[in-house]
């Protein structure tokens, strides 16, 4: 039986691993039954409590206690990733940064609003220093960070703290890179919530695969030409701002323009540049979809000589960079991608159900209405309307 005829033995299509499926429907199950109160389903049972010897994402030999009872997580992204694995409970700090932002673009903030009422134990931000007075406050058994991959600066916080530091990583991708499965079964191993964190990196595998099997066998030469712009980085941009092998774009193999320039991740693209591609399809970060309705104003004639304009082929996403890489965003993203680039290879995917499915995975919650209220959600866009 081929991957795509097993929809009715999952969640819906597009979900459960091969030979796992029974399992997490039961496991959902639980889960939904028990109130949807931890990050995703999990089946963890109790561990006796003992020394452990851990290597983190730095390469540094860590040696700790687990399961760790309190943590902090401090960097981009490092909260998330703990929420993920399901050991929300177990914080007790946060960085100020998170209390700033409130809950706005980050669905982990979303699904755990108690978090924003615990001590603050640093500014945090993309280029603060961890706070060691301010982590010793609130005395966790092990502090997180993520982006810090200096092995003498988390080595440093070690020594001051006298607290076991463990370094994260979303790699190099920032979304579905092995540094961020890694990672994420990391937490599992040390707040003792393995079976869970395998979960989610089965999950997020599986994803992966139904993604690019559902258009494997589409030609480059059938492929429609696709463009997105509007990303953030470090800030909001305009319709300049893209990038090459897009994560979400790359995970189904579609035709992303800028992956001829050979850059690898962010860039800035001259709009003559846009011009001459001409895609068959632009998509607009929505986190920087005013400022792409602002230049159209100032320049209709350009935007309207691209075909995707024209013939009303301009689509909004969902943000997902915001203090690094909202992965469940991201793949919610992909799905919706999917059935705009390739409608009939993604004919069964509803995109708004899709990504509440994703999110209930994740965290626990159907989070698609609440992200669609901040930034307009997954649409077909006037560029011309105010």
């Amino acid at each position: 039986m081929s991957k795509r005829s097993l929809g009715e033995a999952r969640v819906t299509r597009r979900i459960a691993p091969v030979g796992v499926g029974t399992v997490l429907m039961v496991a959902l199950a639980i889960f939904f039954v028990a109130g949807c109160g931890g990050g995703g389903p999990s089946s963890d049972a109790p561990q006796e409590v003992g020394r452990k010897t851990i290597s983190d994402l730095a390469g540094r030999t860590v040696e700790l206690t687990t399961p760790a009872e309190t943590l902090v997580a401090i960097g981009p992204g490092a909260l998330r990733l703990v929420c993920y694995a399901g050991a929300a409970s177990t914080v007790v700090g946060i960085e100020n940064v998170e209390k700033q932002w409130g809950r706005t673009g980050r669905p982990y903030a979303l699904a755990h609003p108690e978090l924003l009422d615990l001590p603050v134990i640093g500014q945090g931000g993309p280029d603060s220093t961890p706070d060691p007075e301010m982590l010793l406050e609130v005395a966790p058994d092990v502090i997180f960070v993520a982006y810090l991959v200096d092995v003498a600066k988390a080595d440093e916080l070690q020594s001051r703290t006298g607290i076991p530091v463990v370094v994260l990583s979303y790699g190099e991708l920032g979304t579905f890179d092995d540094a961020l499965l890694e990672s994420i079964r990391l937490v599992g191993e040390i707040t003792g919530k393995q079976a869970r964190a395998e979960e989610l990196v089965a999950f997020i595998e599986d994803c992966q695969d139904d993604l690019a099997e559902g258009t494997a066998d589409i030609k480059d030469a059938d492929k429609p030409s696709v463009y997105v712009g509007g990303l953030g980085m470090k800030g909001t941009h305009g319709i300049e701002s893209s990038s090459a092998n897009y994560p979400p774009l790359a995970a189904f193999g579609a035709k992303n323009v800028v992956d001829e320039t050979g850059s690898a991740g962010s860039v800035m693209i001259d709009k003559e540049k846009l011009i001459a591609w001409d895609p068959d399809i632009i998509f607009v970060d929505e986190a920087g979809l005013s400022m792409v309705k602002e230049d159209y104003e100032k320049n209709p004639g350009l935007y309207q000589s691209l075909q995707a304009v024209g013939e009303g082929s301009v689509y909004g996403f969902l943000p997902f960079n915001y203090y690094t890489s909202n992965v469940d965003t991201a793949l919610a993203d992909a799905y919706f991608m999917g059935t705009i680039v390739f409608p009939e290879a993604f004919a069964d995917v509803d995109p708004q159900e899709k990504a509440d499915e994703i999110y209930r995975f994740f965290l626990g919650r159907a989070l698609y209405d609440r992200m669609a209220q901040d930034y307009g959600g997954f649409m077909k866009v006037d560029l011309a309307s105010s």
